[in-house]
């Protein structure tokens, strides 16, 4: 008798574990919402799911860099259109000091107004980007542009900007060099930069900066022409950076397809039916709360219980 006492409990406590095992698993699976919770579950399936969770990751990835990638873009389109507005300014008073009724005194306003023009493009192209690097800079990690004797204004940059990868085949270049940008500019067969353009036609409207009115025109006309031409290398430039933003929303558009696709794939190989799971639950509870039940009752009773 003590022996099938002591079976009959051993039995029913592990009938009452094996129940609450089997209810928490559920539970953890329901909250999780994944079947496989460990390899042993289903080696193969765990293996493929391991594979597409590895992919997973690597578009992730690739979606923060393309939301790094759009917003240097942004930022280099900006501060281009931040350009474009200066030169244009510079060049409606380049034409107006063209004009033969301007004196010595309204040619140096417009010379003070083209240094300043010079001062606010210099804080313009040495922007930094969200890591903290130069926006135009290329590889390098200072200014992208510094200032020498006679302030005298060149680029301090070196390299080209690291390409940001934004797919497993593709990579992207989110900003550009400042040399490319604002220099190597031709000028009637002379090669130059925008700051060099502005500075020496600032230079020239000075007072005593022309030696004579043929010599002032001539210099005009070229800071007229290297004017147009910066802007010319700009409008090129904001062209090709909406290009490649463009290249950005289409490629952001796939990898949200791909990645929506990647979790439809794991959630069928994964085999986890939310419905059914809580219908499993909710019976399986029903049966460990009878179990519990008949266990308590089978415990209380006394050997006279028994043998009545």
């Amino acid at each position: 008798m003590q022996i099938g006492t002591s079976y009959s409990y051993d039995r029913g406590g592990a009938l009452l574990r094996s129940l609450s095992d089997r209810a928490a698993n559920l539970q953890t699976t329901i909250s999780l919402n994944q079947r496989i919770q460990t390899p042993s579950d289903d080696p193969v399936a765990a293996a493929r799911i391991a594979v597409i969770d590895r992919k997973l990751g690597d578009m992730q990835q690739y979606s923060t860099n393309i939301t790094l990638a759009s917003a240097l873009i942004a930022q280099s389109d900006s501060a281009l259109d931040s350009v474009q507005t200066q030169l244009q300014r510079a060049r409606e008073l380049a034409m107006r000091a063209a004009n033969d009724t301007m004196n010595d005194g309204d040619r140096a306003a417009i010379s003070a107004e083209l240094s300043g023009i010079v001062d606010d493009l210099f804080a313009i192209v040495n922007q930094r980007d969200a890591r903290d690097t130069p926006l135009f800079g290329g590889a390098g990690t200072g200014d992208a542009f510094v200032r020498g004797a006679g302030g005298i204004v060149s680029y301090a940059g070196n390299g080209t900007p690291p390409a940001v990868p934004i797919s497993a085949t593709g990579s992207i270049a989110a900003t550009d060099a400042g040399d490319k940008l604002f220099g190597g500019i031709s000028v009637n067969g002379t090669t130059t930069d925008m700051f060099a353009i502005l500075t020496d036609l600032a230079a020239a409207l000075a007072p005593g900066g022309t030696p004579d009115a043929a010599t002032l025109r001539a210099r005009i006309e070229d800071g007229l022409a290297g004017i147009g031409a910066a802007d010319t290398r700009v409008a090129t430039a904001r062209a090709s950076f909406g290009a490649r933003g463009a290249r950005l929303d289409l490629e952001s558009e796939r990898l949200a397809t791909a990645t929506a696709d990647a979790r439809v794939d794991r959630t069928t190989i994964d085999g986890f039916d939310l419905q059914d799971s809580v219908v499993q639950l909710q019976q399986m509870m029903l049966t460990l709360q009878a179990s519990q039940a008949s266990f308590s009752r089978l415990t209380q009773l006394s050997l006279f219980d028994y043998l009545r």
